[in-house]
């Protein structure tokens, strides 16, 4: 399993007032869509959410977007190590990903770029 990043997950109230923010301190521009009710914008390692409170509810459950080189070996890993997998891999706008249940008891997104 290769991990090649890390995404920090913000919940925002205003979308556009935090993304020109977000861009300036990223030094890059915002690449927007749209999840399940919730509009987000992905700038350099920062991924913001707005959306309906009960969807923001659960997205503050997970810890990090972890960007790892194949989704499908890391599912493997993470439950060789104890790990539980409770969702995916599913595909998304961006390739596909996994929601995984640490030891520990933390949540953490995997996702990869493979079309």
């Amino acid at each position: 399993m290769e991990i090649l990043g890390a995404t920090l997950r913000v919940c925002v109230d205003d979308l556009e007032t935090a993304v020109p923010f977000y861009e300036r301190l990223a030094g890059g521009r915002a690449l927007r869509f749209e999840r399940g009710g919730v509009s987000v914008a992905a700038v350099g390692c920062f991924l913001l959410m707005s959306g309906p409170e009960s969807e923001l509810d659960v997205l503050r459950k997970v810890a990090a977007t972890i960007a790892v080189k194949d989704v499908e070996e890391t599912g493997r890993v993470l439950t060789g190590l104890g790990a539980r997998v409770v969702a995916g891999p599913v595909e998304t706008p961006a390739g596909r990903n996994l929601m995984a249940v640490h030891p520990d008891g933390s949540v953490y997104e995997y996702a990869d770029r493979h079309g």
